[in-house]
């Protein structure tokens, strides 16, 4: 990044965002949850319960895009290099504890840690290159059709279950 005030928007942003949505090459955006740490995002994935990093690789560029938390709209989309950060370093003991106060209901509660260095790969997504403009248009794109949208009458018997007259004791 050349610029310091598009340093600081990325940072800032990314750190108040507890979800980021990055798209590796090839691969479709999804959403990820991370933590912001020694100046770059960590993204923490592909174990057993634990979100798909999938298109993510060592080396690779990936572009992320982070939105607001209260309104939920784009704030900032930025390019970052990939790099793998290996277990049992000083980097990765640092960055898994930050994650670590980020986990929401883990299983394994306290031993999860360890569970991430055997089984997961914990990835730094490093800011690389301007921050890009934001897109032309309208992104929305129509829900694809599903009879789980269609909408039946409700049973006869409800409305008299809910407003019956309950007897006092």
């Amino acid at each position: 990044m050349t610029s310091p005030l598009d340093r600081a928007l990325v940072e800032e942003a990314t750190k108040k965002s507890g979800l980021v949505w990055v798209k590796g090459p090839g691969a479709a955006a999804r959403p990820l949850w991370h933590t912001w740490h020694d100046g770059a995002a960590h993204v923490l994935g592909d174990g057993p319960g634990e979100q798909p990093l999938t298109g993510l690789a060592d080396g690779d560029t990936a572009e992320v895009t982070v939105r607001s938390k209260d309104k939920g709209g784009r704030l900032v989309t930025w390019t970052a290099r990939v790099v793998r950060v290996a277990p049992g370093t000083p980097e990765w003991d640092s960055a898994a504890g930050e994650l670590k106060g980020k986990r929401l209901n883990a299983p394994d509660g306290e031993a999860m840690v360890e569970r991430w260095a055997r089984e997961c790969r914990l990835l730094r997504l490093e800011p690389a290159g301007e921050t890009l403009p934001a897109p032309e248009g309208d992104l929305a794109a129509r829900p694809l059709p599903t009879p789980a949208t269609t909408r039946e009458p409700i049973p006869a018997g409800v409305p008299k279950l809910l407003f019956r007259k309950r007897e006092r004791p």
